[in-house]
């Protein structure tokens, strides 16, 4: 019997994967990480509830629990990510970075490691293909998470198993009613799981703090109104400028000047894209490249949706380069495009993902 490693969260999707595990004879041990900064109350996480139902299911299994305390580690890396890369103009994903570096990677340095595999209740489901292991999308296009898994590692992805991504949100909430499960009833998370109470807002405020600068409009180069700092708003951002006259938009941000510039044109190249570059692509699979290499046609996400967008990806000379058939909002430096190309049973294989970059952003943004 494999000894399994459990990501528990508390919440139904790691409580049908346990189950799910279980009732095929395997015991995995239940680990419970703690990512709050639980010294500073502003930004803690309320995870009593969590332990509760994760130790709940642990005693209708016969299972143990184990909590991995990863707090430092989270803010050292994936907070101090979001930080730098906001105080740049871009704009960071968090959730993508945290799955990388803090599940699958800190946890697995130190407990992981010590265990056959770990489960987790992510919908996302794996495909053996060329005696290589790939990343493929879940059944339920809905809830798809391989986005928020784009920037795992082959030497990762090897060792992960997601039971609930071959059947539909419904299904698994069926499941967890059936058995009753703790979790069964409990609503879904929405948002930065460390931000507990407070807001996003709030917490680049801790960091960055305030700093008055003009909202200017793109076309006219008149000054519209204030606003109290560029790391506040994102490429595409339609709400929260308090602007009379719009709908207006984001379409460029000035870090040195502290500008936000806006625009309320419906069609223009400012607010929309068909293609851009992409910076350190990372490879999830030991043969993402060279399939790459053999096929220019992709579809691709640039933000976590059911729907992908299609095009080409040129690759010359490492440089990653991505050409939309069609032209697309809110594409903004520092997002994750992830490359998918098809699969024969229906399912889409995720073979990577890098940053994105566009030419019309200053250097000093980039660099």
């Amino acid at each position: 019997m494999a000894d399994i490693a459990l990501l528990a969260s508390g919440g139904v999707d790691s409580a049908v994967a346990t189950h799910l595990l279980c009732e095929r004879g395997e015991k995995p041990t239940l680990f419970y990480i703690i990512i709050g900064a639980h010294e500073d109350d502003e930004f803690s996480c309320t995870m009593e509830e969590d332990l509760e139902m994760v130790n709940l299911l642990a005693r209708q299994y016969g299972l143990k629990v184990e909590t991995v305390d990863l707090h430092k580690d989270y803010w050292d890396r994936v907070v101090a990510y979001l930080v730098d890369r906001v105080k740049r103009g871009l704009t960071p994903n968090p959730d993508v970075m945290c799955n990388s570096l803090i599940k699958f990677g800190c946890f697995y340095d130190r407990v992981g490691c010590h265990f056959d595999k770990t489960v987790t209740g992510h919908y996302a489901t794996t495909v053996m293909k060329d005696g290589v292991k790939y990343l493929a999308t879940a059944a339920d296009p809905v809830k798809d998470q391989t986005d928020f898994l784009c920037q795992i590692t082959p030497e990762q992805l090897a060792r992960l198993e997601f039971p609930v991504g071959r059947m539909p949100k419904s299904d698994v909430r069926a499941i967890a009613g059936r058995h009753n499960l703790a979790p069964a009833h409990r609503r879904d998370s929405q948002g930065i799981c460390f931000l507990g109470n407070t807001t996003y807002d709030a917490l680049l405020k801790h960091y960055l703090g305030e700093r008055e600068g003009d909202i200017v409009e793109w076309e006219t180069r008149e000054k519209l109104g204030k606003h109290p700092g560029y790391w506040f708003y994102t490429i595409g951002q339609r709400k929260g400028l308090r602007l009379s006259g719009g709908p207006w938009f984001v379409v460029e941000k000035d870090t040195r000047k502290n500008r936000v510039y806006v625009s309320r044109a419906e069609d223009t190249a400012l607010r929309t894209c068909d293609s851009f570059r992409l910076a350190d692509f990372h490879a999830i699979s030991e043969g993402s490249l060279s399939m790459l290499n053999t096929t220019k046609d992709i579809q691709f996400k640039i933000r976590h949706s059911p729907e992908f967008e299609s095009g080409v990806l040129d690759v010359v000379s490492d440089q990653f380069n991505i050409r939309s058939d069609r032209r697309i909002t809110g594409v903004a430096p520092g997002q994750f495009a992830v490359i998918y190309v098809p699969y024969g049973d229906g399912r889409k294989l995720c073979l990577g993902s890098g940053e994105i970059r566009t030419e019309r952003l200053h250097r000093s943004q980039v660099f």
